[in-house]
């Protein structure tokens, strides 16, 4: 009896992990592809990045008050000081990396993207470097070899190469490198209270909102009010139905998030970074399926080589852990750059944590 009640306690966690890896599949796949479908026909991506950033804010209170209506517990709010002076930063960095990603894709294809974001690893390793979040070792460097070597040939001789959009997205994967380097130590300072992950994206979104809206104004704010697709609209119907495009990408951008807090909340941070790298792999697979994106197979091999890299990393990151005697503040960064910050589940005050966990699995069910 009790032997036949371990097989089906283990047949159950593998079922609820693996339906758990496809809803942040579905997500962070869709997510990607939803971006490049709607650039070929709205060439606005910076306003698009800025909406879903409305629609990320707004959902993210909405879980706040709900959560907060459930538990009877007051939710963090920062000072205007310690908002400016140490979210700022945080906000402004991933607001530049989401919003160059976005604009890339009105020049290069998905497979191009998903290899270059890939790329962020490096970065984050050189900057958790830069500010000792990271010792240096040997197997680090090799790590950072493989990536760029990876990298060098996927882009190398491709056919559907595109120098502006590579440079956007290379440009986003530096910043990316800044921003998760700046959002490990936002969330190591405990006493902020910025662990839940819905706390912090509820603190990020307006920052980043206004850290983008210059960019916009620059680039896009005259095109877009001489455009019959907003400002300039004459079909009500077609306004609308851009509007809840533009909706549909705040919806995945917040799911996303969403999910990767509920598989890491049920697995581990671990199980999410094996995930994200067969996500890439299924990512270059519909690419060429669907969009007819033309891999070589040097491209194929550069690939490969990077994700190499990646999972040594995470093997490194593994062996690093179990190594360790008690819980510590994590001192690296997973090999998944998109939305990291909704990885970092606070470790004190477990009962909190319990809770909101609940809340999340609830509502993610739905």
């Amino acid at each position: 009896m009790g032997r036949w009640a371990l097989d089906v306690a283990f047949v159950w966690r593998a079922v609820l992990t693996l339906g758990l890896v496809l809803l942040y599949y579905c997500f962070s796949i869709g997510i990607t592809f939803y971006n490049k479908w709607l650039t070929k026909s709205f060439h606005f991506p910076l306003f698009m990045t800025m909406l879903h950033l409305a629609v990320i804010f707004l959902f993210s209170a909405l879980s706040r008050a709900l959560v907060q209506c459930s538990s009877h517990r007051a939710r963090v709010v920062l000072s205007w000081t310690d908002y400016l002076r140490r979210v700022a930063p945080t906000a402004l960095a991933t607001a530049l990396d989401v919003g160059l990603s976005n604009w890339s894709f009105l020049y290069i294809t998905v497979s191009l993207y998903t290899m270059t974001k890939s790329s962020a690893v490096l970065f984050i390793l050189i900057f958790s470097l830069i500010f000792k979040l990271e010792e240096l070792r040997a197997a680090l460097v090799l790590v950072v070899l493989l990536i760029a070597g990876g990298l060098f040939m996927f882009t190398y001789k491709s056919t559907q190469f595109n120098a502006e959009g590579f440079a956007l997205v290379l440009g986003a994967s530096f910043i990316g490198g800044i921003r998760w380097t700046l959002t490990q130590m936002l969330l190591q300072k405990a006493e902020l209270g910025l662990q839940n992950p819905i706390d912090t994206m509820f603190h990020l979104q307006p920052l980043m909102f206004l850290g983008l809206f210059p960019l916009f104004a620059v680039f896009e704010g005259l095109h877009l009010s001489t455009s019959e697709k907003i400002f300039r609209f004459q079909d009500t119907g077609l306004l609308l139905r851009v509007l809840g495009s533009l909706f549909l990408g705040g919806i995945l951008a917040f799911g996303l998030g969403f999910s990767e807090f509920l598989l890491v909340s049920r697995t581990s941070s671990l199980t999410l970074s094996i995930a994200g790298i067969f996500k890439e792999v299924c990512t270059l697979l519909l690419a060429a399926h669907l969009l007819g994106d033309q891999i070589s197979l040097l491209n194929w091999l550069g690939f490969a080589l990077c994700l190499s890299g990646i999972s040594l990393h995470i093997a490194l990151k593994a062996l690093h852990s179990r190594g360790d005697s008690g819980p510590k503040p994590l001192k690296g960064l997973g090999s998944n750059p998109d939305l990291e910050l909704l990885l970092r589940t606070s470790q004190p005050e477990e009962k909190d944590n319990e809770e909101d966990e609940g809340y999340f699995v609830a509502q993610g069910q739905q």
